[in-house]
């Protein structure tokens, strides 16, 4: 049997492929690393050393949120600039940001430092599912989206060890653990400008097409659901149930290692059913996980549904495995900033709104609301092709 030599032009490709995706892989668990911090020791930290009222939570996330508005104004003026770079910059300021929360003294210092990071991070959501679609094979875009979420879950899983390392042997208290986060989204910003990736942002346009109707419809339920968990879940378990910082972490890092073996399981799923489907479990399952939120009381079985809130997540990548059968590569990263805004105005609205239901009506309403958002995502996702047409669509656009 003679082997098929391989042309030097398909091997500078697939050279060029495996190189770009590392990078991104890199980039990618630096960002987890940080951000599963700020997310493990946030609850902790507003509760327990800031002492914020359940309203205090809702105000700080809506403002951190609104960063998601501005992110598209701030792509539309960088988008001469390449997304490697544009990226590397936007860590910097999410690494700057994490590490002021070591040093805030007060609730004002803490949403200037919130925003701070907040920007620098919703700048660049985007990028990371915008560079990989553009090096991935035609029919893998869903598999290679979960190596990336794959690649974020290991380095997030590596923070929150060293965190509850730290914290279980007594060297470090809460805020000294925000400059390892810090530091782990600098390390992210340097993997950037390793990416050989030299596509341009783009100048993002507020385009609503019907087309894109049920992408920027199922953008926005996700922000509202997204806080859910972010704003008032993690809280939940603190300031009700008196959960420890070093359980918190421990719930984080359970839930990270979950997402690494299970993400590139869930986007191959993904590309084998479609989006479809997957939506509608998807969706399904977060409605009765809100509930369970709302009326359990055991605390034990809370934990077990905050870890598969959090692994459930992955699932999300289905929105980006969309855009990519429906909309052109060139305006790949205007259609999924254009998402990020649309999430972010719910995201923007809900812990607001959960807040002021907090205060007023208890927490169980807050979480009802999120029952709500999921069942009609269920709805909206009924409404996308499936898999059969979808895979039609795409030859058809390839064509």
């Amino acid at each position: 049997m003679i082997d098929t030599p391989v042309p030097p032009e398909a091997a500078e490709v697939s050279a060029h492929r495996r190189r770009g995706l590392f990078f991104i892989g890199c980039a990618a668990a630096g960002v987890g690393m940080a951000l599963s911090l700020q997310l493990g020791l946030n609850s902790n930290f507003v509760a327990d050393e800031m002492l914020l009222s359940g309203l205090d939570q809702g105000i700080l996330e809506t403002c951190r949120e609104s960063c998601g508005i501005f992110a598209l104004g701030l792509l539309a003026m960088l988008a001469t600039v390449s997304e490697p770079l544009i990226g590397a910059a936007m860590l910097a300021l999410l690494g700057v940001g994490l590490s002021a929360y070591c040093f805030v003294p007060n609730f004002t210092w803490l949403i200037i430092a919130s925003l701070v990071w907040s920007q620098g991070f919703h700048v660049w959501v985007p990028l990371p599912g915008s560079m990989t679609l553009a090096l991935a094979e035609p029919g893998r875009a869903g598999y290679r989206l979960g190596q990336i979420q794959s690649a974020s879950a290991i380095g997030s899983a590596v923070g929150l060890a060293i965190a509850l390392t730290l914290v279980g042997s007594g060297v470090s208290g809460l805020r000294p653990l925000y400059l390892l986060a810090g530091g782990g989204a600098l390390l992210a910003g340097v993997a950037c400008l390793k990416i050989p990736c030299k596509k341009k942002a783009g100048r993002p346009r507020l385009i609503f097409r019907k087309r894109y109707g049920l992408y920027y419809l199922l953008a926005f339920l996700e922000g509202w659901r997204k806080q859910i968990c972010i704003a008032f879940a993690g809280y939940l378990l603190v300031k009700q149930y008196h959960t420890s910082l070093r359980v918190m972490l421990a719930l984080w890092l359970l839930a990270q290692v979950l997402g690494w073996f299970l993400a590139p399981r869930i986007g191959r799923w993904i590309d084998s059913v479609g989006e479809r489907r997957a939506l509608v479990s998807y969706y399904a399952g977060m409605a009765v996980l809100f509930s369970g939120y709302g009326f359990i009381e055991n605390r034990s079985l809370l934990y077990a549904l905050f870890v598969l809130d959090t692994v459930l997540f992955a699932f999300t990548m289905a929105q980006t495995t969309y855009v990519n059968r429906i909309v052109p590569p060139s305006e790949h990263t205007a259609t999924l900033s254009m998402g990020v805004a649309m999430n972010h105005i719910a995201s923007v609205l809900m812990p607001l709104a959960g807040g002021l239901l907090w205060k007023f009506a208890g927490y169980r309403w807050a979480f009802m609301t999120g029952v709500a958002a999921a069942l009609l995502s269920v709805i909206v996702s009924l409404y996308l092709p499936g898999h059969a047409s979808a895979n039609r669509a795409d030859k058809l656009q390839k064509n």
